[in-house]
C-alpha cells in the first residue's frame, strides 16, 4: 500500500515487525537520540516512543534508518517514479511498451495536488511548548524540529505549481527566542527557500511560512529530492505517494497540507534575525551560532492522534545517508542527460556530502588527439559545479570512463587509487578561491566562503604507488608516526595546529622533503593530528581530510610553484587536515545520559536483544 499518513506507516512497519515501541518514559531531551543512534547503526528496526517525558505526543523514528526498509516503505511507488525518469531519458520507452501509457497516465494525475476545504490538521490547536523538546546533542542551542516539511510559495508567482517544499531545520526553544510566539528557521546558502524569501521583501509583502510535521512518507523524501527549478516537490511526492497531496487552501494565507500530523504557521519578521544554533550537524560537528529568520508563529495545528517523527543527524552514516542512496537509485540514470558527458556523480557521505564529489566523466571530443590530458573534464567539471547542491562540493574528483570502464563511483577506495596512479600535480589541480562553501562547513573560516580545487586524472597509469612504508625515512623536527592510508597515501602525525607558527609548519614539510627520494613515491600525503585514528578505517580518513580541510589554504605541495597564475608542484600533494581554531567542535555524547541509555539495552531493559 501506498501510504497516506505517518499513521498508516507506522502501524504497517509494526505488522510486519519492522518497528519496535518503547513503552518506557524517555526524555526527548538527548535520551531520545541517544537510543536512536545505537538503534540506527546497528540497523535495528524504526522506533516508536509512547511515553514522552512532560508531553502528550508519541514520537518515531529511524523509520527510513536501513535501505531496505526505505524500499520497503516505497515499494508500491518506486517503479512507477523510475518509469517516468525512464520516459524522460527515453521517451520512446513508453511506445515498446504501450500498457506504460496508461500507468504513466495515472501518475502524471497523482502529481496534482488536491484542493481541499477541510482536513485532519485543523482538529486542534496548541502551543509550541507542548510539542516535544527534541534535543540530540548536548551543546545544541535548544530543542529543534529534525524532519521539518518548510513550506513557501513565490510572491512573484503565488501558488502550488512554484513552491518550495524544503528540509530546513527549526529552532524551537533556546536563545532569544520568545516562548511559543517565534521560532527560529535555518536555511542554508542556495536553497530555495531564499529565493522566496527575496521576492517577498522585494515586494514588501509578509513571508509566510508553513512547516508541517509529519504525514505522508513521499513528502519527507520530496523535500530532500534535488529536482529540477521549477518542479514542485509537491507535485513529485503525489507521483511517489500514489496520491494527489491534500492542500486546504486558506483565504489571506498559505495552503495547509491537511494530512499532516503538525503544522506551524508564521510569517517571517522582515529584517529580523536572532542568533540560532548551535546544533550537532551531519558534517559530524556542531554548526554555530549565526544570525538566522524569525518566524513569528501565528498557530500551532495537530491532526487528533498526532506522532512527531523526528531524525538524528551526526557524523555519517546516520539515517540520512539512506535519503541519499535512495535519491541516487532514483536520479543516478538523469545524469548524463542533465550534464552531457558526465557518466556518474558521487557525493561522499563519509566525507559529510559537500566536501567531496567524485566524478566519471568522458573525454569525447578529437579521438585522433592522443594527449593524455584533462580537456572536455575540465568543461564536464564546471558544469557540475553549477549544478544546484553540487555547487556546494570543495574537492571534486574526476576521472575518465575511457581509462577503466568498468570503474564503480561508489568504490571510494578503488576511485581514488585509479586518481593518484594517473593524476600529474604540475598541470591538474584548478582552484577556485573565494567562494562559496556549504553553510554547515567551517573549515574555511567564515559562514558560506571557502575555496573548491578539481582534480582531474586522464590517462595510463603515469606512477606505481607504493603499498607499504619504506623503512629508511629520515624523519626530523615535529613530524612524526606515519600511517599507510591507502596505496600511494601517507598520513603524517603533525603538532597541533598553533595559529602564531603555523605560516612555516607544512611549508617546512614540503621543504624537509623535497629531496627524498621515499617520500616522492606517494603522490598525496596528508597532516593530520590522529595518525592512528585516520589510518584506522577508510571512513576516518575521509571524514577527517575532508572536513577538516580548504583547499586554496590547506593544499601545499612537495616543489611547489605558480606559473601564469596556476598553481602545482613537482613532488607530492600535501593537504593539511588538522584541527584549525576556527573550527566547530566534533560532536560527542553525554557521559551521564549514555549510562542511562545503557539500561534500555542491558539484560532485563526494555530494548534487550534488539541490537
Amino acid at each position: 500500500m501506498s501510504y497516506r499518513t505517518l499513521r498508516q506507516c507506522v502501524d504497517d512497519l509494526a505488522v510486519t515487525r519492522q518497528l519496535a515501541r518503547v513503552e518506557t518514559e524517555v526524555d526527548a531531551d538527548l535520551e531520545a537520540a541517544e537510543i536512536h543512534r545505537r538503534v540506527n547503526q546497528a540497523g535495528g528496526p524504526a522506533l516508536l516512543f509512547t511515553r514522552v517525558k512532560g508531553c502528550q505526543f508519541p514520537m518515531v523514528s529511524n523509520l527510513f534508518g536501513t535501505i531496505e526498509r526505505a524500499r520497503y516503505i516505497f515499494h508500491d511507488s518506486l517503479d512507477r517514479v523510475r518509469q517516468l525518469i525512464e520516459a524522460k531519458i527515453d521517451p520512446h520507452s513508453l511506445l515498446a511498451k504501450p500498457g506504460r501509457w496508461l500507468r504513466a497516465g495515472r501518475t502524471a494525475w497523482t502529481m496534482r495536488p488536491r484542493m481541499v476545504q477541510m482536513g485532519p490538521i485543523f482538529a486542534n490547536q496548541t502551543t509550541i511548548d507542548h510539542l516535544p523538546q527534541l534535543k540530540c546533542w548536548p551543546r545544541d542551542g535548544g530543542a529543534f524540529i529534525t524532519l521539518p516539511l518548510v513550506y513557501t510559495e513565490d510572491a512573484d508567482r503565488p501558488g502550488w505549481r512554484h513552491s518550495n517544499l524544503g528540509m530546513y531545520r527549526v529552532q524551537l526553544s533556546g536563545g532569544q527566542y520568545r516562548p511559543n510566539e517565534e521560532v527560529g528557521l535555518h536555511y542554508q546558502i542556495h536553497r530555495g527557500i531564499g529565493v522566496h524569501h527575496v521576492a517577498a521583501a522585494r515586494r514588501g509583502e509578509p513571508f509566510r511560512v508553513n512547516v508541517f510535521v509529519g504525514g505522508a512518507p513521499a513528502m519527507y523524501l520530496a523535500a530532500v529530492m534535488p529536482l529540477p527549478e521549477g518542479m514542485s516537490e509537491l507535485s513529485f511526492a503525489g507521483a511517489l505517494g500514489g496520491h494527489r497531496i491534500p492542500l486546504a487552501d486558506r483565504a489571506g494565507s498559505l495552503p495547509m497540507y491537511a494530512e499532516a500530523d503538525f503544522c506551524i504557521s508564521g510569517t517571517v519578521e522582515p529584517g529580523r534575525t536572532l542568533p540560532e544554533g548551535p546544533f550537532g550537524d551531519h558534517l559530524g560537528y556542531y554548526s554555530l551560532t549565526h544570525e538566522f529568520p524569525v518566524l513569528r508563529v501565528d498557530g500551532v495545528y495537530h491532526r487528533t492522534g498526532a506522532i512527531w517523527p523526528f531524525t538524528v543527524v551526526g557524523r555519517p552514516p546516520q539515517e540520512d545517508t539512506v535519503f541519499g542512496q535512495l535519491i541516487h537509485e532514483l536520479t543516478g540514470p538523469l545524469i548524463p542527460t542533465v550534464i552531457p558527458g558526465v557518466r556518474a556523480v558521487h557525493a561522499v557521505d563519509a566525507a559529510g556530502v559537500h566536501p567531496l564529489l567524485l566524478a566519471i566523466g568522458s573525454e569525447r571530443y578529437a579521438p585522433y588527439a592522443k594527449t593524455n590530458r584533462p580537456q572536455e573534464l575540465l568543461t564536464q567539471a564546471n558544469a557540475i559545479l553549477g549544478q544546484g547542491q553540487l555547487s556546494l562540493a570543495k574537492y571534486l574528483l574526476i576521472v575518465n570512463e575511457a581509462d577503466d570502464p568498468a570503474l564503480d563511483i561508489h568504490d571510494v577506495e578503488r576511485f581514488l587509487i585509479h586518481l593518484l596512479a594517473r593524476v600529474d600535480w604540475r598541470r591538474d589541480l584548478h582552484f577556485q578561491t573565494c567562494t562559496t562553501i556549504d553553510t554547515l562547513d567551517y573549515s574555511g573560516g567564515s559562514l558560506n566562503q571557502g575555496s573548491k580545487v578539481v582534480i582531474a586524472g586522464v590517462g595510463p597509469p603515469r606512477r606505481k604507488l607504493p603499498t607499504t612504508l619504506p623503512a629508511d625515512l629520515p624523519w626530523r623536527g615535529p613530524f612524526r608516526n606515519p600511517r599507510l592510508i591507502l596505496p600511494g597515501v601517507m598520513a603524517i602525525e603533525c603538532p597541533k595546529y598553533d595559529l602564531a607558527t603555523e605560516s612555516t609548519s607544512v611549508r617546512r614539510l614540503c621543504e624537509d622533503f623535497a629531496a627524498n627520494s621515499a617520500i616522492g613515491r606517494f603522490p598525496l600525503i596528508v597532516v593530520v593530528d590522529d595518525s592512528n585514528f585516520v589510518s584506522q578505517t577508510i571512513r576516518n580518513f575521509l571524514w577527517v581530510i575532508f572536513t577538516r580541510s580548504n583547499p586554496a589554504t590547506d593544499i601545499d605541495g612537495i616543489g611547489a610553484f605558480v606559473d601564469h597564475k596556476h598553481w602545482g608542484c613537482t613532488g607530492p600533494l600535501v593537504i593539511d587536515a588538522r584541527i584549525k581554531p576556527h573550527h566547530a567542535p566534533a560532536l560527542e555524547t553525554d557521559p551521564a545520559v549514555s549510562r542511562k541509555v545503557d539500561a534500555f539495552f542491558a539484560p532485563g531493559g526494555e530494548l534487550n536483544g534488539i541490537i
